[in-house]
C-alpha cells in the first residue's frame, strides 16, 4: 500500500505503524510518531492500522543549537 511519510510517498508491505516503521529503517526509541495529525505514543504502535493514504510523520531529537 502507499502511505505518506514525512510528505514523501512511499509503498510499504507492512500493515501496523510498528511493523512499517521497521520496514522504513526508523528503528531507534527516540521518536515521535503521528499519524493524520493524531500522536501514537510508542507503546501503541504494534496495534495500530495503517490504511492506504495514511500521513505518516516520524519525528527525532536533532542536537546542536
Amino acid at each position: 500500500m502507499q502511505i505518506i511519510v514525512n510528505q514523501n510517498p512511499r509503498d510499504i508491505r507492512s500493515e501496523t505503524l510498528g511493523e512499517a516503521l521497521t520496514e522504513l529503517g526508523f528503528t531507534s526509541t527516540a521518536i515521535a510518531t503521528a499519524i493524520n495529525g493524531r500522536f501514537i505514543p510508542r507503546d501503541a504502535r504494534a496495534d495500530v492500522i495503517l490504511a492506504e493514504g495514511d500521513r505518516l510523520e516520524v519525528l527525532a531529537p536533532m542536537q546542536g543549537g
